[in-house]
């Protein structure tokens, strides 16, 4: 077990959240050559080390903080994968125990470690004449819309634009999620409106600022993209919240006069950690491994992406075979299940979880393909035909796995998710998933025109789900909008009665309610109901 708490730049979250640390930051100001301030600033280490920053933590970098922002969450509750180790003597996230101190890190990362960096950033441009600053300006708040749109899809209500606003009363107020998605779009047009000089030759990168840039190195016609795309993702989030804005937005999004979508794997958003994937490190602790929904769908899929996901069983009792944990089982010793599968990122372009140079998936072009897919459902302007961008998707994804065609993959109508057994369950046959299951899938590969509208929703967002690994984020996130794929729900629930069946977010950490009480006390009354697992988010509202 190796769970650190890691402690904000600024002490108490109150003045963290009102008033900037610049002053504080430590990546600034590490300066172990002597390097005077002024060759720092004329170099631009002091505007390239918190974009660089705030990068790595979108995804982050630093094993401690993934495996509380998302590890014992997100990726849990996706079904990608699963704990063996008895937390807390077996009580906690991952059936339904809330842990609060794991929790609270999940905004410390956003708040301290994204905003906080990133206004630092902002202050720091205003200290230089005559240098434009609008392609890491537009960098920076498309780095705000991708980190915090996932904050807010774990919580609902968050401080975005209110961060570092003071009331009379020193309390800070919360955007609700609505209201969050309406300041996401927002930040999205300016940054589209900053990109686009540098996408038609008016303006030029500076080339100090491409060292800024670890997802794509400078080139702003890719950024561009990645806002359309983000864009997009977040039109298709709202779709059952607010039909008539998720298709305007998706509608802009898709127009190529915009800028085009991320529609092949080259400009794919990947950051580059420079250092070991946390991943790498957390399965090393033996403190996660594969989740039994995975492995059921690309082994009852005959799925060659399976290896390059996920590796064989080493304990003795299933060595060889390809097995997951079963979210929320009775665990009584580590290792019980920690010779069960290791989950595996190895992609056509990398290892994503490399032990010298990990990398982060932000979005990628098999996804934008799914989300059109969608968007065709629906009927929106510039989407194209359903299917082909259903078989489109599954094609990009098989080149980012480096799995060969796809073309008898896509084309199979008989396979289905395989049934669960598992042999070291405490009480024989307690977490197996037999057939006909209700909560195993029988959906088939095969697109089918003739379907109706929920049977091409569950087929295309079973084979998006098994796109977008290992973003466990991304992943519950569409489980909870869509209901798809089908997940094994938890053999244990221990929220005790607040969670029935899955859980829908996570509560507000304590320190967050009782350092802005105000604050908090108003945020609450934005949700559907109570602050906790329970309670569905704003955009989680489909009929």
């Amino acid at each position: 077990m190796k769970i650190t708490l890691y402690k904000s730049c600024c002490v108490m979250m109150t003045a963290m959240l009102l008033s900037s640390c610049t002053k504080n930051f430590e990546s600034l100001n590490t300066n172990p050559a002597g390097i005077t301030e002024d060759v720092f600033k004329a170099d631009f280490q002091q505007i390239i080390l918190p974009l660089q920053n705030a990068q790595k933590f979108i995804v982050p970098a630093a094993s401690g903080d993934y495996q509380l922002q998302q590890n014992l969450n997100a990726d849990i509750y996706s079904g990608f994968m699963m704990s063996p180790t008895p937390f807390n003597g077996g009580i906690n996230n991952t059936n339904y125990f809330m842990m609060d101190g794991w929790n609270g890190d999940i905004l410390d990362v956003a708040y301290n470690k994204v905003l906080q960096v990133l206004s630092d950033y902002q202050k720091l441009t205003a200290t230089y004449q005559g240098v434009d600053f609008s392609f890491t300006d537009a960098m920076a708040k498309t780095i705000k819309v991708l980190a915090l749109h996932r904050t807010s899809d774990v919580f609902g209500p968050i401080i975005y634009t209110k961060f570092g606003k003071a009331n009379a009363d020193l309390s800070v107020d919360y955007d609700s999620q609505k209201d969050a998605y309406t300041a996401f779009f927002a930040d999205l047009d300016a940054a589209a409106n900053l990109l686009k000089p540098f996408t038609t030759g008016q303006k030029t990168v500076l080339s100090a600022f491409t060292k800024a840039d670890i997802i794509y190195g400078g080139n702003a016609g890719n950024w561009l993209k990645l806002v359309n795309t983000l864009r997009l993702r977040l039109a298709i989030r709202i779709i059952y919240a607010d039909k008539a804005t998720a298709q305007a937005q998706g509608e802009k999004a898709m127009n190529p006069a915009n800028g085009g979508l991320i529609t092949d794997n080259a400009a794919n958003a990947i950051v580059d950690f420079g250092q070991r994937s946390p991943l790498d490190e957390i399965i090393g602790w033996a403190d996660i491994r594969t989740g039994a929904p995975l492995t059921s769908y690309l082994l009852g899929y005959n799925d060659p992406r399976l290896t390059h996901m996920v590796a064989p069983a080493t304990d003795p009792a299933v060595a060889g075979k390809y097995i997951g944990i079963r979210n929320g089982v009775a665990i009584d010793d580590k290792s019980r299940y920690s010779g069960y599968s290791i989950p595996l990122a190895k992609a056509a372009s990398g290892d994503y979880f490399d032990p010298k140079a990990g990398k982060g998936k932000l979005m990628g072009a098999a996804e934008t393909w799914f989300l059109m897919a969608e968007a065709a459902l629906n009927g929106w302007a510039g989407a194209g035909n359903a299917g082909d961008n259903y078989n489109k998707g599954i094609a990009i994804s098989f080149a980012e796995w480096a799995a060969g065609s796809s073309a008898d993959y896509a084309n199979d109508n008989t396979f289905t998710a395989a049934p669960y057994v598992d042999p070291k369950a405490q009480s024989a046959g307690a977490n197996d998933v037999p057939l006909k299951d209700p909560s195993l899938s029988t959906i088939t590969i095969k697109w089918d025109d003739a379907g109706t509208y929920e049977q091409k929703l569950e087929r295309l967002i079973t084979q998006k789900w098994i796109a977008i690994y290992p973003d466990g984020e991304e992943a519950w996130t569409e489980f909870r909008r869509t209901g798809y794929p089908k997940l094994f729900p938890v053999v244990v629930n221990n929220s005790g009665g607040l969670i029935k069946g899955f859980i829908r977010r996570l509560p507000i950490p304590s320190k967050y309610q009782s350092n802005n009480k105000p604050g908090y006390d108003r945020a609450v009354q934005t949700l559907n109901g109570p602050d906790n697992g329970g309670t569905k988010l704003w955009w989680d509202s489909k009929p």
